[in-house]
């Protein structure tokens, strides 16, 4: 009996998961079992190959030189394996498995919940998992399939597809805070304004990027310290709060649509209006792409008006 057929390809699996997130727990969680059935199945796997892969203390995991070596070649295998899989050309193969993606808040907004109705009905047979959060993750660490960020956000290492176009981003506020504290026309006027701070993900506070222009004396698209005793984390919390006359917004124009469209918000400095990063989604090179994801790809790029993929 050869070693391949004394070994679990499920103790393999847990082998590769823990490796990617260097930790027990984590593995298991997203694995879908206990710490404990995670370590019996590494005992058993290191028991049939006669070798040691894993050093473990209370603290943390390391692989031996023995198990990096064999993580290399099994990711490669895996990898084969689900490109296999996927191009089965069969009834319901594209229909398959759970599909996790994690999403910044203004994704999700714009570009999942629209497509929700149509993935649900040409992928009947997928349990889609959507986390939306804001902050920075390794998605194969942490267990997701792909992931949505703005592309200058996506890891090297990763494979993106763009989603949309450039984003626009403006400085908008509401009549009634306008009326009270006058309507900015240059961009060094903001320091008389009381502004919503923004609170990335990392919480480290984003500068307002804006274009300058010909009267101004630097042109091109400049971070911008704004004053304000406010910081919000939420895409719609802030959007509230501008409406409530708190202060004026650096939000994306797309998010505000209905908004101005209502007149409950207007745009300001709209010279100085900066185009930003395209929507992007990622997944790992080294990762198989789900069958489902490219249906969600192209339901998304649809309704952005974007070619689909080929």
């Amino acid at each position: 009996m050869s070693v391949f057929d004394r070994v679990e390809l499920a103790d393999l699996r847990v082998f590769l998961t823990i490796m990617r997130t260097r930790n027990f727990k984590a593995a298991a969680i997203q694995l879908g079992v206990t710490p404990s059935a995670a370590s019996h199945a590494m005992r058993r796997l290191e028991e049939r190959l006669g070798a040691k892969l894993l050093n473990r203390t209370s603290r943390a995991v390391a692989p031996t030189d023995t198990g990096l070596a064999l993580a290399g070649r099994l990711e490669e295998g895996f990898d084969m394996i689900g490109n296999a899989l996927a191009e089965i050309d069969a009834p319901g193969a594209r229909r398959f498995g759970t599909l996790r993606i994690n999403v910044f808040a203004d994704a999700a907004h714009l570009l999942i919940a629209p497509a929700l109705p149509a993935f649900a009905r040409l992928c009947p047979d997928v349990k889609l998992t959507v986390v939306v959060e804001d902050r920075p993750i390794d998605i194969v660490a942490e267990g997701y399939d792909a992931g949505i960020r703005y592309g200058d956000y996506v890891p090297e290492d990763m494979i993106a597809v763009a989603l949309s176009g450039p984003q626009r981003w403006v400085v908008a506020g509401a009549p009634a805070y306008l009326a009270r504290r006058g309507e900015p026309r240059r961009l060094d006027e903001l320091a008389d304004h009381s502004c919503l701070q923004l609170l990335l993900g990392d919480n480290s506070t984003y500068r307002w990027e804006l274009n300058g222009n010909e009267a101004d004396e630097a042109r091109g698209k400049r971070g911008i310290s704004v004053p304000g005793l406010i910081t919000i984390n939420n895409t719609a919390a802030t959007i509230s709060a501008a409406k409530a006359g708190v202060g004026l917004a650096y939000l994306l124009e797309s998010r505000i649509a209905d908004e101005l469209a209502d007149g409950s918000l207007r745009v300001v400095l709209d010279a100085h209006a900066a185009d930003g990063e395209p929507f992007h989604m990622y997944y790992s090179s080294r990762r198989h792409k789900h069958p489902a994801l490219r249906t969600l790809i192209d339901i998304i790029r649809g309704q952005q008006l974007l070619p689909p993929l080929h």
